[in-house]
This record gives structure tokens, sequence and C-alpha cells, in this order.
């Protein structure tokens, strides 16, 4: 990874974005959207995020986001890995037209890395630049 790609001090805070793989709109959709402000509520009650403002996007995320434990790369981590299994239970249960197609390229994503078994949502990486306040 390169070090401009990484986190260098997980305390302070970062602008992120988190991307759907093959940038699929998955947000186009209420239900989606709601998945991803419910999580981002319950890791401020819950898992300390510091969240200072984020837009939705159609197929990405942005945050200026920090940790108040200091671990923001497992706090992303948590975010991403439970925000893609409950999406993509709602893909799979809920009312969705394209069901199919974006399975399949959930699917095809997943072969491409042997850290996913099936499906793999969020694309890797989160391109965190530190935000400095002076």
């Amino acid at each position: 990874m390169r070090e401009g790609y990484s986190i260098r001090d997980a305390s302070k805070p970062h602008f992120v974005t988190l991307t759907v793989v093959d940038w699929i709109d998955v947000f186009t959709r209420k239900a989606y959207k709601d998945c991803i402000l419910d999580s981002l509520r319950f890791c401020m009650a819950n898992k300390g995020m510091v969240l200072f403002g984020y837009v939705i996007m159609s197929n990405h995320l942005h945050m200026l986001v920090q940790s108040e434990t200091g671990d923001l790369p497992g706090l992303l981590r948590d975010f991403k890995k439970f925000t893609a299994k409950t999406i993509l239970k709602k893909i799979q249960t809920g009312p969705e037209s394209r069901r199919e197609w974006m399975l399949e390229r959930f699917a095809r994503a997943a072969g491409r890395h042997s850290r996913n078994k099936t499906y793999q949502f969020w694309k890797y990486g989160n391109h965190p630049e530190e935000v400095y306040s002076e």
C-alpha cells in the first residue's frame, strides 16, 4: 500500500471514501441508504465514532471521521463489514429488480480476492487523508 493511502495517525480526523465494487449504484435505493445511516448512528453511540460530516453518493460514501479510541482502521473495518453484510442480505431478501445482476457483480469481485468467500461489497482501501487543524 502506498504511504499516501495509509492511516498514519489513527487518532486524528480523516477524510475517507468508501466505494462499492464496480461502482454499482446501490445507494439509489432508500433501504440501502438507511443501512448506512443506521450503522453510522450505531458507531457514534457505541464504537467511539466521531462523525464530522458525510455524503452518500449513488455508489460511494465520503466521511470526515475520527475514532475516540484511536483505532480508525478497526472502526472502518467493522463499519464496512457490518454494512456489507446488512446490505447484501437486503438485496437477497427484499424487493430488488437488479438482484441477480448485482449479486453476480459482487460474486465476481469476491473471486478476485482470497479474503472473500461469496461476495465483496466494498472495494478495498478507503483513500484516507489526514485532516489537519491549525
